[in-house]
């Protein structure tokens, strides 16, 4: 009998084990990782890089049409400094970065258009019949009146996208995208795309 309790203790005990790795295992899936193999923090400073070589740097500010807000480009070259930026989720109580998460994404800079520098999903362009990320975004308060400033990290393959599809308004139609670049007037220009851009993210 004894014996049989103690066979029954041990199984319990391994079984708790296995439950808590497993949970730790599911939690580290979710945490994004920046290039050193580190947890993403949030409110903290890092640069977005493309993961494929030759195709463009880091990304930052620029105009279109030489008038405000700026919009978010992709830097041409790899040797291009960029602009770094902070993650703020929904959940401001949160350490890091987690997959699939509502945040706003801010770059730590300022501008001549005295404007906030958080990320936005501008309306269809009536040239190019496309969606830019733009700044002059509006931070926190998740709901109708900021849907379009709320962004998603992803897995893509083995690497990461950027995603537009904000969870923050229930009843709010929203038309869901990948963040790509389109190469327009020697630019790339940050959007919505059916080609998402893979990227990495390296602490400032």
């Amino acid at each position: 009998m004894r014996k049989s309790l103690v066979v029954s203790a041990l199984l319990l005990s391994s079984m708790a084990i296995l439950s808590s790795m497993a949970a730790a295992m599911a939690a580290t899936n979710k945490t994004v990782l920046d290039v050193d193999g580190n947890k993403l923090q949030t409110k903290t400073n890092y640069y977005v890089l493309p993961v494929i070589r030759g195709r463009g740097g880091r990304l930052a500010l620029g105009l279109r049409n030489k008038t405000c807000p700026f919009f978010v480009v992709q830097e041409n070259f790899e040797v291009s400094n960029g602009i770094p930026l902070k993650f703020l989720p929904t959940d401001s109580n949160m350490k890091v970065v987690h997959l699939s998460v509502d945040m706003n994404i801010v770059f730590s800079s300022a501008t001549i258009c005295v404007q906030s520098t958080a990320w936005r999903v501008g309306d269809i362009d009536g040239l190019t019949g496309k969606r830019y990320v733009k700044t002059a975004g509006v931070t926190g308060n998740p709901g109708l009146g900021t849907v379009s400033n709320w962004f998603k990290i992803e897995r893509y393959r083995d690497d990461y996208k950027l995603v537009f599809c904000p969870g923050v308004c229930m009843f709010c139609k929203v038309v869901c995208g990948d963040l790509g670049v389109f190469f327009e007037d020697g630019k790339r220009w940050l959007g919505l795309s059916d080609v998402p851009l893979a990227v990495m993210f390296k602490k400032a």
